[in-house]
């Protein structure tokens, strides 16, 4: 299998060859970047939660940056969602943000310019599609 031409699959990639499970780090800069969220997840089963949040964020961002299927348009449903539990939109934002840190982190010297320009990108779009004002 030959990587793909698009670099926030090609983070994705790369990442999932270093470590199978990304929750814990993602998480864990999560909650040390915005402590409030920790309260967000229950005590207890919260680990599934989290590990199905992500899954299903890297499939519409991986849809986002990529052809645009429609797996993007759970980003749309989930700011909706995510206001309904009184979430910031800034803070849903972030997530992504919390993402692709956590990524570059991960892939250290193997970051390139265009992942990181396709990223700064994406959250640029994101963020517009979001309805947040950039």
């Amino acid at each position: 299998m030959s990587a793909s031409p698009n670099p926030i699959e090609q983070s994705f990639e790369l990442a999932g060859s270093r470590r199978a499970d990304l929750a814990p780090l993602v998480y864990q800069r999560l909650f040390n970047r915005h402590p409030e969220t920790r309260a967000m997840f229950r005590s207890q089963g919260s680990e599934l939660v989290m590990g199905s949040m992500l899954a299903l964020t890297v499939e519409a961002i991986l849809d986002f940056a990529g052809p645009r299927n429609g797996h993007f348009r759970l980003i749309a449903c989930e700011v909706v969602s995510h206001d309904g539990y009184g979430t910031p939109r800034e803070l849903f934002i972030a997530f992504f943000a919390v993402i692709r840190d956590t990524l570059r982190d991960l892939l250290g010297d193997d970051w390139s310019a265009e992942m990181a320009q396709a990223w700064d990108a994406l959250l640029v779009e994101v963020e517009a599609f979001a309805g947040v004002a950039a």
